[in-house]
């Protein structure tokens, strides 16, 4: 494959990984590394690096949108910043201990894991009360957001924030070590723990990826895996695609159709990666 065609074989892929990323929360990262890794043979660090490079873009390309609209809870994303933050740091300088078959295996697990807490909130009622939680009324962590595939205003309370900062502050490591922008884990913890809606979930994690990315980006900069020959067309396909799953797709699609679609992708790709590490 020559340079050119590959530039534009990753543009395009990370335009789809852009267009995912702002509608599931996932950064995009979740789709380039297979990609990167498995179809392109890119090494693994390298891979990584790009998709630190990719997070911040799909942060940048949908934020705004979702911050406009309402979908994002930024009193929720800045109070589990703090420990998504500190996290990304600490798996940033992990990474570099970690080798490439155990890079495979954690990223599988932990994509394994968040299909599994999701399957069980798309069998669970969605009816079920939500727990009055004092410090999230203390801190006004509660909501409401226009949906326009419901055609009408929702709003939802927030409950156990504690336990949602705990849970960031591992997906923040996750993050840091994986280059995957934590929106696997950041998604069901809001979902599944704090009870948001998963569209109100994936808007917030799109605002917070951003932040968490640039605490690692640093480290793999100054480690010399970001490679700006991958990281320029990644950076550019994914914030297009992101723009457009912003601006265009997110409000109208059902809530249900798009955590089928967010299982779907986590089990692919959980599956593809854990295959990978074991034949390594």
């Amino acid at each position: 494959m020559t340079p050119f065609l590959f530039m534009l074989v990753v543009l395009g892929f990370s335009v789809g990984a852009g267009l995912l990323g702002s509608l599931l929360g996932i950064g995009g990262g979740l789709i380039l590394i297979p990609v990167l890794t498995l179809l392109l043979k890119v090494d693994i660090q390298y891979a990584v690096g790009a998709s630190i490079v990719s997070v911040i873009a799909t942060s940048s390309g949908a934020a705004a949108a979702y911050v406009r609209d309402r979908m994002a809870n930024t009193r929720v994303a800045m109070f589990l910043e703090l420990a998504t933050t500190a996290g990304a740091l600490s798996g940033a300088f992990m990474s570099g201990l970690v080798g490439g078959r155990g890079v495979y295996l954690v990223f599988g697990g932990v994509m394994a894991w968040s299909a599994l807490v999701m399957l069980r909130r798309m069998r669970a009622s969605a009816e079920t009360p939500v727990p009055a939680d004092a410090l999230a009324d203390r801190l006004a962590l509660h909501g409401s957001y226009w949906d326009e595939s419901q055609g009408r205003e929702v709003s939802y309370r927030v409950t156990r924030p504690l336990t949602g900062l705990g849970l960031m502050y591992v997906a923040g490591t996750v993050s840091g070590m994986l280059g995957i922008g934590s929106g696997a884990l950041k998604v069901p913890a809001m979902d599944l723990a704090m009870r948001l809606p998963l569209k109100v979930s994936t808007a917030t994690s799109n605002f917070m990826i951003g932040v968490t990315a640039a605490a690692s980006a640093g480290v793999y900069f100054a480690r010399g895996n970001i490679d700006p020959f991958i990281a320029g067309p990644v950076c550019v396909g994914v914030t297009l695609g992101a723009w457009l799953g912003s601006r265009h797709l997110m409000a109208r699609v059902n809530s249900t159709w798009l955590r089928a679609l967010f299982v779907g992708v986590l089990l692919w790709v959980a599956f593809e990666m854990l295959r990978k590490g074991w034949a390594s």
